[in-house]
Formats: structure tokens, sequence, C-alpha cells
């Protein structure tokens, strides 16, 4: 069994600074990176608090499957923090878990827990495997197309409609968009990203829609910045973006630079996520907020109810967004 200073070892971090992660205090300024690291280092040791140690036997064993790679866990850091959400109220519920990447599906382990919630997108050839596995599913971020799941999910016909609205009040008539898409190998399926489709939908029904504003690459710091990179340099682009997530964001604020524009003065950005890094970039990234806390408690709590109580009827739970003006866009007339 693993003690604190094995895991401060192996991670290269000090005994403090694993023992306050561990107990998940907030206060505590490090990376999300470090805190990922921590957290596996405890896992892969096996490592287990005096607390739980006291406690009973877990009653129930779940499996966190991650529908990204490690890479995209790093470059993103939205769906590390929904998983470590997720793991922290199973510690708070006395559950015992593991953690699998979707490429992994043939886990032995598999056959014998009691839940599983999966974290991203999942093709339509995962879902069914998983549904092949166990029926007390949850997806967490994503609605697949089968009324057998419970879900918990953000709507982004609402997030779009109040990042698009403030540009609009705010006197922006050229609004452009950034963003990714994500695909599987197989037969090259891609899933439709309702960012996307609502920007279109919504700035067509308002007659502002112009093609020639948008790009779409992957959702990273690195496409962030090329996208962005590439509209400035046609010398005809609008003056507020949208951006799909706060990651690419980041990386066009480097392009944005480069080019001698300021933000806002020259071009607004709003992006989507908050990661714990929006506030502190400059400007200060204006963002969408998804509560990451309350999407991993509810996710844990439907789990539970299939579990425990048997429920066999499936949920969808829609969460609340909060629009966050900071520095990085122009305040709309009410704001003033």
């Amino acid at each position: 069994m693993a003690t604190i200073k094995e895991i401060a070892e192996k991670a290269g971090v000090s005994i403090a600074t694993v023992s306050r992660v561990l107990n998940y205090d907030e206060s505590l300024n490090v990376s999300d990176a470090t805190r990922k690291r921590i957290f596996e280092v405890a896992q892969e040791l096996e490592y287990v608090t005096t607390k739980e140690r006291k406690s009973k036997k877990a009653a129930y064993e779940v499996c966190i499957i991650k529908g990204y790679s490690e890479k995209e866990e790093l470059e993103d850091t939205y769906y590390l923090s929904i998983r470590l959400s997720i793991e922290k109220c199973l510690k708070e519920e006395n559950i015992d878990y593991i953690v699998i990447s979707k490429d992994k599906l043939i886990d032995e382990r598999l056959k014998t827990i009691d839940g599983i919630l999966a974290v991203g997108i999942f093709s339509s050839k995962e879902v069914e495997m998983l549904k092949n596995i166990n029926h007390n599913i949850v997806f967490v971020d994503s609605d697949p197309e089968d009324e057998d799941f419970d879900c918990v999910v953000i709507s982004m016909r609402r997030v779009v409609k109040k990042v698009l609205d403030h540009f609009i009040v705010s006197g922006h008539k050229e609004i452009g968009y950034i963003g990714g898409i994500d695909s599987f190998d197989e037969a090259s399926q891609k899933l439709t990203d309702y960012r996307e489709r609502w920007f279109r939908e919504y700035m067509k029904e308002m007659g502002l829609l112009n093609e020639s504003f948008i790009r779409i690459g992957s959702f990273t710091p690195a496409s962030g910045y090329e996208l962005m990179k590439d509209i400035l340099s046609t010398n005809k682009y609008p003056d507020a973006f949208f951006i799909a997530n706060d990651s690419m964001a980041i990386g066009a604020y480097r392009a944005v630079m480069e080019k001698g524009l300021s933000i806002p003065g020259d071009i607004s950005i709003i992006g989507c996520n908050d990661i714990s890094t929006a506030q502190f970039i400059v400007p200060p990234l204006s963002t969408v907020k998804i509560y990451i806390d309350l999407m991993g408690e509810t996710s844990v709590e439907l789990l539970l109810e299939r579990v425990k109580f048997e429920r066999k009827i499936s949920k969808k739970i829609v969460l609340p967004t909060k629009l966050i003006i900071r520095e990085s866009c122009k305040k709309s007339p009410e704001e003033y």
C-alpha cells in the first residue's frame, strides 16, 4: 500500500502538494497537468487514504470510460476537470472505481462492474459496445441517439445564443466562428458539433452569416492559432469571434497578437468552458461557464439511481450555463 511520500517521489512534487491535491484542496495553485499526474500515480500505486482504510468496504465498483485520448486531455483540460469532479464524488460516496480509455473496452474488469460513467464523445459503434457490456450507463457531456441511456448535458443552442446576442447588442455585425470536429476511425464517422450548427443557424436567421468567417479544425490551442492566422491573412476578417473552447481561444490570441491587432480593440473574443486559465491570460478571456462540479455530481447521482434503486426509465438532465464577460470583448451598452 503506497504512502504519500512514495507518490510525491514518483510524481516529482512535494509531500504537501500530494496531500492537498488528494484532499481536493481547491485553494492550492497547481496546474491541471500536475493534479492529473498525482491522481494517476496514486491510482497506479493503489493509494488509499486513512479515512478510506477505516471505512466500510465499498458497496459498488464502477468504471469511468474516457471518450478522448491522453493527448486530448492535456491539450483541453475541460474533460480532465469533468473526470476529476466525478472521481471526487465517487470517493465521497465510498464507491470504488477504475478509469480506462474507450479503446480498452475489452478490459476483463468491465465484466464485474456495477455501472459505467462514459465521459466525452463516443461513436455509434462504441455506444453499442458499451450497451452490450452494462445497462447501467450514464453519458456525461454527450447525448447518444438511444433512449436506453441516462445523460448529463448542456444546451449548446442556448450557449451559442447567449454569445451571439451579446455580440450583436454590443454592436458587432461581422462575427466569425472557430471550431473543431470529432471524428472516428471506423468509416471516418464524424459527429455534428452543435456549436457550429447553432452558430450557422442563428447567424443565418439574423441575416449575418458569412461563410468566409468560419474555420474548422481540431479542439487544440495549435489549431486555434492556425485557424485564426488563416482568417487574418485574408485581411478581411470580422471584429468578433466565438471560439468553440477556451483552449482554441488561447491559440487564437497568439495569432491576433502576431498580426499586431489588439483584443478587444480590434477583435472581441468569447470562448467556451471557462477552464482554470481563462481568467489569467491577458486580457482575461470572456467565456461560457459550464458547471463542471454539478455535472460530476449529477452524473454520479444518476448512476446510483440505476445501481441502487434499479431505475429502468432513462433520464436526460440539461444543466444551465453562464456567460462570463471579461476583458476580451466589448461590453454591451447596459453594462456601462
